[in-house]
């Protein structure tokens, strides 16, 4: 009888020793093995299981840290026993995938098997295809500015008043408004080539340039240019800035060595024009309008000058002179007419001879010093 209550005894403590009690506590999940295989997902709460033979385990994992990291991991998604406590997420070769959470960006997954914990925070998986280069986005402005993007996608901004040439691959694809664009890397070599199209002013500063007859002057021109054609500034020429200033170069001695000094600063309009002529057909050719043109500074040698200014003054002079000339012939051609009129007018002489003597005897003391006989009854008769 001892040795059966003995046995009794022995026996209840075998049951209560074989009883594993598991505890998961909130924001936590339990992984349970039953004899090194994954069972399932254990929610918040207290757990017993009966187990004599010690099969069973349970790895208490928070949820906290939202993604699942275990080594055996990929066991436990084949198994499908993860139900609702997690979200699987497969990413094939052509696939990424923006994670959210809590509405806020938070990685971009490239491809592979990522498994993450529900419950505590809200996880969002936004899985997009990349067999286009091109990433659109409506929340792009909010996206390019995370620093997680950086390993996956290449953001270009164009700015205002320009336009961007798209290349992938070397090939021309499109060209882009001003604006932000995100390209994934890895699936092609994108290039975007900026393009400004504002009006843009060129100097053309201190060029030597010989006249028909052999004077060197030096000149300071510049010109105005809008870009028109983008694709064509961009792909007809290397550097269509440098190009410009070498055709306005060109233009420039090609005009003013056909003409002698006398004539390229007499018909500088003219020249002007016709190096403006000759710019626009070549910028023409590369997409690019030309708005002005114009010589802003003529320079002339030292001894040019000098003679320059010597034959201007004796210009000058000159026509002073004749100026001058034309002056009193003008008035002596007035005074012979008054005389002609005079002789012919007695009356209007009388008048004239008056008008004298009036003149004389306002501004002083008039005296009279008689002469001869008859010139007295002349004088006489006058007044």
């Amino acid at each position: 009888m001892y040795e059966m209550i003995i046995q009794g005894f022995k026996e209840i403590g075998f049951v209560f020793g074989s009883i594993k009690e598991f505890k998961v506590r909130k924001y936590e999940y339990g992984l349970h093995f039953i004899d090194k295989e994954f069972a399932g997902v254990l929610k918040a709460g207290s757990y017993r299981f009966f187990d004599p033979l010690n099969k069973h385990q349970v790895e208490i994992c928070s949820v906290k840290e939202p993604r699942v990291k275990h080594p055996r991991l990929d066991e436990m998604v084949a198994s499908g026993k993860l139900g609702d406590a997690a979200q699987v997420i497969e990413l094939t070769d052509t696939q990424r995938c923006l994670l959210w959470v809590d509405d806020r960006l938070d990685d971009i997954l490239p491809p592979g098997r990522y498994v993450y914990w529900n419950g505590l925070r809200k996880i969002r998986a936004e899985v997009i295809e990349v067999d286009e280069n091109r990433f659109e986005h409506k929340q792009l402005t909010t996206i390019a500015k995370q620093s997680c993007i950086e390993r996956f996608l290449r953001v270009y901004l164009v700015e205002s008043e320009t336009v961007g040439l798209l290349y992938q691959d070397g090939k021309y694809i499109e060209t882009l408004a001003p604006g932000r664009y995100a390209f994934w890397q890895g699936v092609a070599m994108t290039t975007i080539v900026s393009i400004d199209k504002r009006e843009t002013m060129v100097e053309i500063g201190g060029q030597d340039v010989m006249t028909s007859e052999k004077v060197t002057l030096r000149l300071n021109a510049q010109f105005t240019f809008r870009v028109t054609d983008p694709y064509a500034a961009a792909t007809r020429v290397d550097d269509y800035r440098q190009a410009l200033y070498r055709e306005g170069q060109q233009a420039l001695r090609a005009v003013v060595g056909t003409r002698d000094l006398e004539q390229f600063l007499s018909d500088k309009g003219e020249i002007v024009q016709q190096a403006r002529e000759m710019l626009e057909k070549r910028a023409a050719d590369f997409g690019v309008e030309i708005v002005a043109f114009g010589i802003r500074d003529i320079i002339l040698p030292g001894d040019m000058r000098e003679l320059m200014n010597r034959v201007t003054a004796a210009r000058k002079a000159a026509e002073a002179n004749l100026i001058s000339r034309r002056e009193e012939t003008a008035a002596m051609r007035s005074q012979a007419n008054t005389a002609k009129i005079l002789e012919n007018n007695p009356t209007l002489m009388r008048l004239r001879e008056l008008e004298t003597l009036e003149r004389v005897a306002a501004n002083g003391e008039l005296k009279v010093m008689l002469g001869e006989k008859g010139l007295t009854e002349k004088i006489v008769g006058l007044i």
